[in-house]
């Protein structure tokens, strides 16, 4: 068994990753941080745990100096992992630490942790930052396109409030968005850039919230070099994630009610312009909770540590319609 922390776990994210780790075969959770409940019990908080036994501590970062614990998965806000990569860098640079936050994925030191595209590096790696909900989408939705995109990409976001985290906004005001949609950060959202890195071609990411709480939908518009049928596409995509079990390709355009509370991510609905060959859709859903964070954290931890990524997953397939 692999011991693993997991700091910063009172978040929504956090309350899907800690169920995964206590039931994997592989890993044993050891402790787990949260300063805002430090001293009760996890199982109160979380569904799942209640008979884990563990409790909430207020780990610092110096703390890690000495808890020694093989995996440190990170599931802090953006800006305040690096305090506790500067203790393990130093007392503990073999532990394994997967980033939940933004903070690492532009950065060349550590793996990025997309499992479906990056596996090979993901290998053996000790310093992994996970990628974004709406990140995640868009490149698995994009990939098997990147030989043939012309010009800008651009995605069209939906997400659950559940993206907006628990601190109070009105992004995840229930009241506010009721018969609502909200727009937000329609230009430079930090996982439009994500993408545009990691694929290396310019994308644009329209995001928005709306009323329901988990699951996103992405709309996917593209212009690209040769004439395209929807038979095709729907031909690509299938081969390209033929050895990928949580991608489940088909023709029909997928819903998020479909994906909530899988691990997995659904494409489909693929479309071609009457007018204009070239100019593609599609549709991409999946869990912004388990796909887009928690599930691909478990994949990496995996991965890291020599294990299948499916180890300690449930999963469906999406079907082939």
């Amino acid at each position: 068994m692999h011991s693993v922390i997991v700091v910063g776990a009172r978040g929504y994210t956090g309350a899907e990753l800690l169920p995964l780790l206590h039931r994997h075969p592989e890993f044993e959770l050891v402790a787990v941080g949260s300063g805002s409940v430090a001293g009760e019990p996890v199982g109160a908080h979380v569904p799942g745990m209640e008979d884990s036994g563990l409790v909430f501590a207020d780990i610092r970062p110096q703390d890690l100096a000495t808890m020694r614990a093989e995996a440190c998965v990170l599931a802090l806000p953006n800006g305040a992992a690096a305090p506790y990569v500067a203790v393990l860098d130093r007392h503990a640079p073999e532990t394994v630490v997967v980033d939940l936050s933004a903070d690492h994925r532009f950065d060349p030191a550590w793996a990025y942790g997309q499992p479906e595209r990056f596996g090979d590096r993901l290998a053996g790696a000790r310093r992994i930052a996970n990628p974004g909900c709406y990140a995640t989408g868009a490149q698995l939705a994009l990939a098997p396109l990147l030989e043939e995109l012309a010009g800008t990409a651009t995605v069209f976001g939906v997400s659950g409030y559940s993206g907006a985290g628990a601190s109070p906004s009105r992004r995840n005001d229930v009241a506010v968005l009721a018969d609502n949609l909200l727009p937000y950060a329609l230009v430079d959202h930090v996982h439009e850039r994500e993408v545009s890195h990691h694929i290396g071609h310019e994308v644009r990411l329209l995001p928005h919230v709306a009323s329901f709480f988990r699951g996103i939908s992405l709309t996917i518009a593209a212009e690209v070099q040769r004439n395209q049928t929807a038979e095709g596409l729907l031909k690509l995509f299938r081969a390209f994630y033929a050895r990928c079990p949580l991608v489940a390709v088909r023709a029909a355009v997928p819903e998020v009610k479909e994906v909530r509370g899988t691990h997995g991510i659904i494409l489909g609905g693929f479309s071609v312009s009457a007018g204009k060959a070239s100019r593609i859709a599609l549709v991409a859903v999946l869990d912004n909770l388990l796909k887009g964070a928690a599930t691909q954290a478990v994949q990496n931890l995996n991965l890291a540590f020599g294990l299948d990524d499916l180890a300690g997953l449930e999963w469906q397939a999406g079907g082939q319609a």
